[in-house]
């Protein structure tokens, strides 16, 4: 078997873990938030593989952020206390605060990603499709019509102020249609599996862009 003189011939270069981190740095974040009526801590990991684990005493919500967390392969450790001897309200609308912010800090600067995601999500016979813009301007645009009060003991106005919540505070863009759907557990899952996958689509790094913001003012 012939060698070679070359002592570099056949050694694979491979990039330092430093080299890696400074070209793909893991975004992660962690918030808290804590007011006279809650106590809300947030952890997520864009890169993540979608290891999720969600205790905020409302049992429907945790199952929900269990669907961010899968669909979007994102990693998220949520835990919140709140008053819910009033309802769940409150609880609900701070855990979407402080995810949002936990994303908004976690994307920085914003530079490289897709910036936009769109997916359509069926759930049996429910049809939903959720189209986000990380675009720094905060907006909702809701379309689901959900045909009861309660999914469990889980209010489904709260759907929407979860969503709220989210939107003002990572800034982003989303747009929210029911295309079909009777149940309402049904169309309220679909829409966070396709709000995830959305997500995952508009969190990724574009290779082509790397470093610079998705904007052609070049600021978002």
């Amino acid at each position: 078997m012939q060698t070679s003189d070359n002592p570099k011939m056949g050694i694979l270069n491979v990039p330092s873990s430093q080299n890696l981190e400074q070209q793909f740095p893991v975004r992660k974040a962690t918030v808290s938030r804590t007011t006279g009526e809650t106590d809300v801590q947030v952890s997520v990991n864009l890169d993540g593989v979608g290891s999720c684990s969600a205790n905020t005493g409302i049992p429907f919500l945790d199952h929900m952020l269990h669907q961010i967390s899968s669909h979007g392969l994102v990693d998220l450790e949520v835990r919140a206390t709140g008053d819910w001897e009033i309802d769940d309200h409150h609880t609900n609308e701070d855990v979407g605060i402080t995810l949002g912010q936990a994303l908004g800090k976690a994307l920085s600067d914003r530079k490289g990603i897709v910036r936009f995601g769109n997916f359509l999500a069926p759930l049996d016979e429910a049809l939903v499709q959720v189209a986000l813009d990380f675009s720094g301007r905060p907006h909702l645009s809701y379309g689901l019509e959900i045909p009861t009060q309660r999914v469990g003991t889980y209010d489904t106005q709260l759907v929407r102020e979860f969503f709220v919540a989210l939107v003002n505070h990572s800034q982003m863009t989303l747009h929210i249609r029911q295309l079909d759907g009777i149940n309402s557990h049904h169309i309220i899952e679909a829409t966070f599996k396709a709000f995830a996958r959305a997500l995952r689509m508009a969190v990724e790094i574009d290779p082509r862009r790397a470093g610079l913001i998705p904007s052609s003012k070049g600021v978002l």
